[in-house]
């Protein structure tokens, strides 16, 4: 643990998020946990720095951009406003939020992998990669698919098999193909750069810096297993077409995605150095890059990216003359319901689902805080738990306790607290925050934190029980005695606010607002408030209500569901059709009321990574708005003004995005590539298919 003394400065970073996609409740874990770590050190007086950005590079970015028909620049802008909004209202307030596709970041990784260079630690060597005659390109492992030649499971990636946990070369693969175009790869040697991490100065290096960096020691334990085996040299370029930075001197060869990641935060750190902010906090870039004395440089991450931010990270730092981080701290895996998450379950749950079932941000982060501790352990969300723990602790103890106190001393002490608390102060002494829930709190040991606020909680609750201000409102002969049992009752009610406000700093806000008191700070643990006016009482906090659980549940079942019919409706072995379905009968058929309509608008669906808005013109019945999961192969602009079938007498759907009155027709092999029925030319809106 650090030593917790005044005027620490920390440079404090998450995992980047990759701009691929929407953020789901497992990327949030991490989040919250590095914010609520960010919001206690200031709370008890530190400089932090908290910084992030965009993880915007790499190959699934440049065809997902593809697939959206945009430019990757606009791809990569368009998911960053998405995460910065969910960001913001899950509560995680970065100093800087910034993107590893920038100018700074350019600038860094060339000066670094120059550094490097210079130093020897650069090889080039000819290997032989994967080649997809199709597409054009160098094809990565998880783009090729293949039967396990271990166990013979089909449909496996190219590194490892996850039905039986084998790890392979691509080339050891029965049957390869690549996902993208389904040609068979053809193999070619192609020149590659390597950061030599076999060289024995790094890896003593690294042997040093884990000797004395600040990691769970189960998380040391696995570097030093790691190290104890030989690093590898590390291949540090990709083949063009990549989406990234251009090695120097090396037309056509891209750094690969975890080159410039980590560096991305040094990019991020620089661009608020250079802000009107970050030079009126007169911040110096150069010394929280070099000089380990002028700041701590923590980071957050998760546990399968340990390898990269414990190995290869600082090594490149060593390998460059520059500082070393101080810390890791890793969490686990999110699991929902005791089990990984789900799409078919509804348990695979974006961040912008959880809110749009009118979930308080807040109370999520509670939980991950009342479960998460200093190590690695992964954390189970289990929803029936998540309503009843919240309901209780939240609304039931800590809440409770304001609503219990202020009607009286509203309504008998003209909203004043009293001048002293007499002898009830002794119900509070023993629980004021002090250096063992400070300590806490620096070791992330946030579950034993809410424990010992709940502990106090229970005791103020119990307490008041016992001494029941609400008989005593009725003898005015002991309004004193009622005064300072309320005002005692609402000092622990700070003391809670204070303990719980890096946690649930929005409902800490609102608690203050209420106290009418500036925000708090740890050194206002030790002083009572008293003689002081507080403001009229307003409820703070609701009950989840076990619907809202509910919506949230099916609106991630409609959001990941497949919403086009397609031909993997039976299983699919290969490339060939799918078996043919059970029969029906020409009744049967018959109800399907099939039409010709025409697509007047498309429009991407904003949190959606499937989804396209369709307007569609059915003639004499008129226009419906229908979803449908063709974004990844066609743009909406290239779909106007065509003709297309749908199932017109679908009962209309709710989603969350809006409702859906109907289904288009799209065929697939069920590759995720899924293309429109359309009619000959002729057919008109509004025609009945039979």
């Amino acid at each position: 643990m650090a030593p917790a003394t005044p005027n620490r400065r920390l440079l404090v970073t998450h995992a980047l998020p990759y701009a691929n996609g929407p953020l789901h409740l497992g990327h949030l874990l991490g989040y919250i946990q590095t914010d609520i770590w960010v919001r206690f050190q200031r709370l008890v007086g530190h400089e932090v720095v908290f910084v992030a950005g965009e993880d915007a590079h790499g190959t699934p970015i440049m065809l997902a951009a593809e697939k959206a028909g945009l430019p990757p620049e606009d791809f990569v802008a368009r998911i960053k406003a998405q995460h910065k909004q969910d960001f913001e209202d899950f509560g995680i307030v970065h100093d800087g939020y910034h993107t590893t596709h920038s100018p700074e970041n350019r600038v860094l990784v060339e000066t670094i992998y120059r550094a490097l260079d210079a130093a020897g630690y650069i090889a080039r060597r000819d290997i032989e990669q994967a080649y997809d005659p199709v597409k054009g390109m160098f094809l990565p492992d998880r783009y090729i698919k293949g039967t396990c030649p271990n166990c013979g499971a089909p449909d496996q990636y190219g590194d490892n098999c996850e039905h039986c946990g084998a790890t392979y070369s691509p080339r050891d693969l029965k049957d390869p193909r690549s996902v993208l175009s389904g040609a068979a790869p053809q193999w070619k040697p192609s020149e590659h750069y390597f950061f030599a991490l076999s060289d024995p100065r790094l890896q003593q290096a690294v042997a040093d810096w884990l000797a004395r960096a600040q990691v769970h020691e189960s998380v040391k334990a696995k570097l030093r297993e790691w190290l104890d085996a030989g690093l590898k040299d590390w291949d540090i370029s990709r083949d063009a077409p990549y989406f990234g930075f251009e090695i120097p001197g090396a037309p056509g060869k891209y750094f690969y995605v975890w080159l410039d990641a980590p560096i991305g935060y040094f990019a991020a750190l620089k661009a608020y150095c250079e802000s009107a902010e970050g030079k009126k906090r007169g911040l110096e870039f150069e010394r929280f890059v070099r000089d380990p004395g002028y700041a701590e440089m923590w980071h957050f991450i998760g546990k399968d990216i340990v390898n990269f931010h414990g190995l290869f990270w600082p090594a490149m730092l060593h390998g460059a003359t520059l500082r070393e981080p101080t810390g890791l701290a890793v969490n686990g895996y999110l699991t929902v319901n005791g089990a990984k998450m789900s799409k078919s379950r509804g348990t695979f749950i974006q961040a912008r689902t959880y809110l749009d079932a009118g979930l308080n941000p807040e109370y999520l982060r509670y939980y991950f805080a009342a479960k998460s501790g200093p190590g690695v352990e992964d954390i189970d969300l289990n929803l029936d738990d998540f309503v009843a723990r919240v309901n209780s602790d939240i609304v039931g103890k800590y809440v409770n306790i304001a609503s219990r106190c202020a009607g009286f001393i509203e309504k008998h002490f003209d909203g004043r607290l009293a001048v002293a608390l007499g002898q009830y102060e002794e119900v509070l002494a023993r629980h004021r925050p002090s250096e063992a829930e400070r300590a806490l709190y620096e070791q992330r040991d946030f579950a034993a934190l809410i424990r010992r606020a709940m502990v106090l909680a229970d005791a103020i609750n119990e307490w008041l029980q016992q001494v029941q201000p609400w008989r005593l409102a009725t003898d005015s002969s002991r309004r004193e005695e009622l005064h300072r049992i309320c005002t005692t009752g609402l000092e622990g009610f700070r003391l809670l606010t204070l303990l719980l406000k890096p946690v649930l700093p929005r409902l800490g806000a609102a608690a203050e607002r209420f106290l009418n008191i500036p925000p708090l700070t740890w050194a206002d643990a030790a002083r009572p408030l008293l003689d002081h006016p507080i403001n009229p009482y307003q409820p703070l906090a609701t009950r989840i209500d076990k619907k809202q659980i509910q919506a949230m549940i099916e609106a991630s079942k409609e959001d990941l569901a497949a919403i086009t019919p397609k031909a993997q409706a039976a299983p699919v072995t290969d490339r060939g059709a799918a078996p043919a379905s059970a029969t029906l009968s020409i009744e049967d058929f018959g109800k399907l009321d099939l039409r010709i309509a025409r697509i007047e608008d498309a429009q991407a669906v904003e949190g959606a990574d499937k989804l396209l808005k369709l307007t569609l013109d059915l003639g004499a019945l008129g226009k419906r708005q229908v979803f449908a999961g063709i974004k990844s192969q066609y743009a909406p602009e290239a779909l106007i003004g065509r003709l297309t079938v749908v199932v017109a007498n679908l009962a209309p759907r709710k989603m969350r995005f809006g409702v859906s009155e109907g289904m288009v027709l799209a065929a697939s092999h069920g590759d995720g590539r899924p293309f429109l029925l359309a009619p000959d030319a002729g057919a008109e809106p509004g025609m009945r298919v039979k």
